[in-house]
């Protein structure tokens, strides 16, 4: 399979485990490789933070080496975690617009089906300059292309690792930004690094009190509190919505074996449901969310957000 768009982000914020991006090697192959164009190189914000400025690099890295295997790559601007979790708790006028429409986004796909920021609709109709351009490729020029890009290794969240290492370009380039480290040591460090801010932001005196008033405030409203944890109330109510759904409705397609893909019709009473749920929990965690966004960006945790 030729990558099309070979960055992996690191937080959906805030919850991924490496910045994987393209990286450089060789590419050599039978047939005349395509000369490179189009291969510029990315501004780095000024104001980005660390891990997001890691990834720029690694764009950049990604380009000037596939250029030198004969191969056009277009550096794709990574987005920023503070930025992607905005609409989802983090800027609460936006959040609230964002709600208004899909709700949770349970059956926002449903609904909207050619919406390509419905969730569930996974930004459909969009092409990346890079996918346009490996659709020009023959099948052996795609097949040089994807040894050239090479791949990331595949580290487990469970703590087992893979023999497999970067390769191709975006092991190269890995090196260049992150240095020789191994996947799975890297793999463990992002996992201390994620167990450490997790325990501050739930041991967060002023976190805990404004969780407790969240909840009390969700009880009033007859919804079901199963946690009060910082890192865990806030997408609490969104998850057991999600749970919750009936089979069909995720997506606008089927979420269960053999189950069949929710009508439009079929979604909007119950879009509107969660429109209303979402709203109510919005509000109850108002005061909650602008306390502990600020210091969830500042030292995010891997599967705690408040979105």
């Amino acid at each position: 399979m030729s990558h099309s768009r070979t960055t992996r982000n690191l937080v959906a914020a805030a919850v991924c485990l490496l910045p994987l991006l393209a990286a450089c090697g060789t590419g050599s192959s039978d047939s005349k490789s395509p000369s490179a164009a189009g291969t510029g190189q990315l501004t780095t914000p000024a104001d980005a933070s660390d891990a997001v400025k890691k990834r720029y690099s690694m764009e950049n890295a990604v380009a000037r080496c596939m250029k030198k295997a004969g191969f056009s790559y277009t550096p794709e601007a990574p987005d920023d975690p503070a930025k992607s979790w905005a609409h989802e708790g983090a800027d609460y006028d936006l959040t609230k617009k964002y709600r208004q429409k899909y709700g949770f986004g349970t059956y926002a796909a449903s609904v909207y089906p050619d919406d390509p920021q419905a969730p569930g609709n996974g930004g459909r109709g969009t092409s990346s300059a890079n996918t346009q351009y490996v659709d020009t490729l023959t099948p052996s020029q795609k097949t040089a292309y994807d040894k050239a890009l090479g791949g990331s290794p595949e580290v487990k969240l469970n703590g087992g690792s893979s023999d497999a290492g970067w390769t191709g370009c975006m092991g190269s380039a890995h090196r260049d930004v992150y240095g020789d480290a191994s996947p799975q040591d890297e793999s463990a460090t992002q996992r201390r690094q994620d167990q450490q801010n997790a325990q501050a932001l739930n041991g967060d005196a002023k976190l805990i009190a404004l969780a407790q008033s969240y909840a009390s405030c969700l009880r009033k409203d007859g919804i079901q509190v199963t946690t009060t944890q910082p890192t865990g109330i806030g997408s609490m109510v969104g998850l057991q919505a999600h749970q919750s759904a009936p089979a069909g409705a995720r997506g606008g397609g089927a979420s269960k074996s053999g189950s069949v893909a929710m009508s439009k019709d079929e979604a909007m009473p119950l879009l509107q449901k969660d429109i209303d749920l979402s709203l109510q929990d919005l509000e109850c965690g108002k005061d909650f969310r602008a306390a502990y966004f600020p210091k969830f960006l500042k030292a995010p945790t891997s599967g705690g957000g408040a979105g």
